[in-house]
């Protein structure tokens, strides 16, 4: 990381200069730290700068944080990607709020020709588990990268998938790489790294405070070529996300459900009111993107042999001699490990088709 990088850290930093304003300046001084030694009345003639922000830029004194992040980055083998960076995602860029500065750590091509994003309510039904699997399964197929927030519900279900297919899967953060929320979700996001990534437009120390999640919500929109909800309620978080897709000029698709159902209310809004496309499946998703149909092959996913597997999950799967199958509160009561043990021991047997998770929070060999 070269000393450059350390203006560009600094430059998110400067009170009053926000995203757009940063780019703006970026495009007359051509860079980060051309603009910090830039003079003051040079900086004052740009439209939207003027005294104020140009003092701002000027009394800038706190690199220390900009080398803090610097060091936390090289230690942990994370990519800083700034907007004039080639790797930077090309989609989002082309976005007027996209980020001046993203950090990255995995190894997943965040410009590959096909991204989509997969995202819907945190208390999905059977159904929408089943269906967002399937889902994933043939963006597999399609060879698409699949994108999600790493939440609860159809978000991590989107992962979990991804992997299983072992299609590229990317996790858009609303905190610093320093942390995990939700905090159960340690174990997959590792599993991520090797064959996807985490992504963030925040720095380390950045808790996941509320406002933090629309800006999250922008970068899973913005560098998709389409955004699939699969189950919401009418005033979700999947919704905003849809319309941020939607000013973005990008496309939007909905998985449609039973019209009782108030997890299918976000859905049947976004189609009722032509904001999304109905689709049923990948190959729906194929036609209305104009992507090659022929592509979607049968992905085959078998159990790894040789798993090593820690403690608690050697133990849960001893559990499975005497029974085919067994109910979450069995396993609890057997076990007796913490919630976080069992869901993270649990999560990896299914990564490694090990166990199956079946509705009412029960659990079969595969």
């Amino acid at each position: 990381m070269t000393e450059e990088t350390r203006y560009q850290l600094a430059l998110t930093l400067i009170p009053q200069i926000g995203d757009i304003v940063a780019k703006e300046l970026l495009n007359r001084f051509g860079s980060a730290s051309a603009i910090f030694k830039a003079r003051s009345s040079d900086l004052e003639k740009i439209p939207g700068i003027g005294t104020v922000r140009a003092k701002a830029i000027k009394q800038f004194s706190d690199f220390s944080r900009a080398a803090q992040e610097l060091n936390f980055m090289q230690r942990y083998g994370i990519q800083p990607i700034f907007y004039t960076d080639p790797t930077y995602p090309q989609r989002l860029k082309h976005c007027t709020d996209a980020p001046a500065m993203l950090y990255y750590k995995g190894t997943a091509d965040l410009n590959a020709p096909r991204m989509v994003n997969v995202i819907g309510t945190r208390k999905p039904s059977a159904y929408g588990k089943t269906i967002c699997r399937q889902l994933v399964e043939g963006l597999a197929a399609l060879r698409a990268t699949v994108v999600s927030g790493l939440a609860y519900g159809i978000d991590v279900e989107a992962h979990k998938a991804a992997l299983e297919y072992q299609t590229p899967t990317i996790g858009i953060l609303a905190h610093g790489l320093d942390r995990m929320y939700p905090p159960g979700h340690h174990q997959i996001a590792r599993q991520m790294l090797a064959t996807g990534g985490l992504l963030t437009d925040f720095m380390s120390g950045t808790q996941p405070d509320k406002q933090n999640f629309p800006r999250r919500n922008r970068i899973v929109a913005g560098m998709c070529d389409v955004t699939i909800v699969i189950e919401s309620g009418e005033k979700g978080g999947s919704l905003i996300t849809a319309d941020i897709a939607l000013s973005y000029n990008r496309d939007v698709a909905a998985i449609p459900g039973r019209v009782d159902d108030e997890r299918s209310m976000g859905c049947l809004q976004l189609i009722r009111s032509n904001k999304a496309a109905l689709i049923t499946g990948a190959h729906d998703l194929a036609d209305m993107m104009g992507w090659n149909s022929e592509a979607l092959l049968p992905v085959n996913r078998q159990k790894e042999l040789f798993v090593e597997l820690n403690t608690e999950e050697q133990q849960i799967m001893s559990l499975f001699q005497h029974n085919k199958q067994l109910h979450i509160d069995e396993i609890y009561r057997v076990c007796q490990l913490s919630g976080s043990q069992v869901a993270a021991a649990l999560l990896n047997l299914e990564i490694h088709a090990m166990v199956k998770a079946l509705p009412g929070n029960s659990y079969m060999l595969t």
